[in-house]
């Protein structure tokens, strides 16, 4: 039997230069086509630039109208020579080599029997600090070998360097995201880029106005020109401080470059699922997940690694699309879906605001296992079946010919999310087992904040198979 498509009635919200899709559906099957248009004036609004004419010859000499790219940017990853065996199967699943440009940063040199692998980074040794203070009772003496990694990569006198990237080694970046937003800044301005921590807790103990290191911290290179000069003065004043990051903050108070946030570094301080925050992640490209091994894997019934595999699978087919939320009605029914490209639907069988929709299910506690507070709004996990939305969960990603994308999501056979509810509304969405969207490849310059032609318009094609 043929099905009828109905013309969809829809409305969008412009907020901060980008756009929240919100959908009301006459039909089972929905069609979204939206092309926003952003003007260039904006491009850096959120952002605070410090210049200072005494470190022009610091300026990178390049080509005017040559745009940032992964060439540009020298990664800084600290590690150890102990631990590394295991947290590499996290880098090795976004590191490229041959094309990405870094080191990871070792205490001591590898063990001589263990070949390094051809999939890692390259390593260094970090140079002794044991003449540094550091006096935070609680911490480890390594925060002050893994500040030191921004002065030791600017000292290796790299070329054609834009930006110097930290991270841990269990961050997993994703750079084609990640250069999308270093592409929005002037690289020879001072720039200190990154996230806070989620959970509040963290941030009164470190500071709000600190870039936090597991979530990825980018400095341009003229502020790097400053920070080597000032960074082992400032860990020496630093001494009572916990972490790298805290005394890295420190120096910049000291330079007068304020943090500018960006809501796609993700320092994932917190226990328990990610998936509530990955289902409502907020309108920005995704560019760093950290703590993913102390976590519940992504996926429900796979391991850690291969759960991020999962995601960096779908993310390879359109970087700019990935986990972005789109809120969906069907009005015959009385149905909300919440769709996060790439990782998972949420099925709600009946009417919920936009707002609400928005808000991140807390499926996690604090850094310290609390129940709050966060950084940002959420809304209940329940654990009555009847207030709990159908969740489905990535199955594949298919290119399709004409340049769109086909993910398809499916209910996990035996799983705890979606217990029975023997409310009457719920019997026709219970029987929905198979979610289908595809989508046109979502071009980065959204994230850029440049006018978008039709072609990277916002479309969504959403069918679920079964009909009731």
């Amino acid at each position: 039997m043929k099905k009828e498509m109905f013309q969809p009635i829809f409305f969008a919200i412009f907020m901060k230069g980008f756009l929240i899709t919100i959908c009301l559906v006459a039909s089972i099957s929905l069609i979204i086509s939206l092309t926003p248009h952003f003007s260039n004036n904006y491009a850096r609004s959120s952002a605070v630039a410090v210049t200072n004419n005494n470190i022009e010859k610091y300026i990178i000499k390049e080509e005017e109208d040559e745009e940032t790219n992964i060439s540009h940017i020298l990664f800084g990853i600290g590690g150890s020579a102990k631990t590394w065996h295991n947290r590499s199967r996290y880098s090795d699943l976004w590191w490229r080599p041959k094309v990405t440009r870094g080191f990871v940063w070792l205490d001591e040199e590898p063990h001589q029997n263990e070949p390094w692998p051809e999939t890692s980074p390259p390593y260094r040794v970090s140079q002794d600090t044991s003449e540094f203070k550091y006096n935070c009772w609680f911490g480890n003496r390594t925060a002050v070998r893994i500040a030191r990694i921004v002065k030791e990569s600017f000292e290796l006198g790299l070329t054609n360097v834009r930006w110097y990237v930290m991270g841990d080694d269990d961050t997993v970046f994703f750079t084609e995201n990640l250069v999308a937003v270093l592409g929005k800044y002037d690289y020879n301005q001072m720039y200190y880029i990154g996230g806070n921590s989620e959970s509040v807790e963290q941030n009164v103990v470190c500071s709000y106005s600190m870039a936090f290191g597991g979530g990825g911290i980018a400095i341009s290179y003229p502020l790097a020109a400053v920070l080597v000069k000032i960074l082992d003065g400032c860990i020496n004043r630093y001494h009572y401080m916990y972490g790298s990051d805290q005394k890295i903050g420190g120096c910049m108070a000291e330079i007068g470059v304020p943090l500018t946030h960006e809501l796609g570094f993700h320092q994932m301080d917190i226990k328990g699922s990610p998936r509530g925050i990955l289902a409502a992640h907020p309108v920005a490209p995704l560019v760093s997940l950290h703590h993913l091994g102390k976590l519940h894997p992504l996926f429900p019934s796979m391991n850690h690694r291969d759960s991020v595999k999962k995601l960096i699978e779908a993310y390879e087919k359109d970087p700019s699309r990935i986990v972005q939320q789109t809120l969906c009605y069907d009005l015959k029914r009385n149905w909300s879906l919440s769709v996060s490209w790439g990782y998972s639907v949420q099925l709600y069988p009946w009417l919920m605001n936009a707002r609400e929709l928005g808000f991140p299910v807390q499926t996690f506690n604090t850094w310290l296992d609390s129940k709050e507070p966060f950084t940002f709004d959420t809304r209940p996990n329940y654990v009555e079946p009847c207030k709990r939305p159908i969740e489905y969960f990535l199955d594949q990603v298919v290119r399709l010919q004409n340049g769109a994308t086909l993910t398809s999501y499916s209910t996990i056979i035996g799983d705890d999310f979606n217990n029975r509810c023997e409310n009457q509304k719920y019997k026709p969405a219970l029987a929905i087992h198979m979610v289908n969207v595809t989508a046109p490849i979502l071009s980065p310059l959204v994230w850029r904040q440049l006018d978008v032609d039709d072609d990277n318009g916002i479309r969504f094609h959403i069918h679920i198979p079964k009909f009731i």
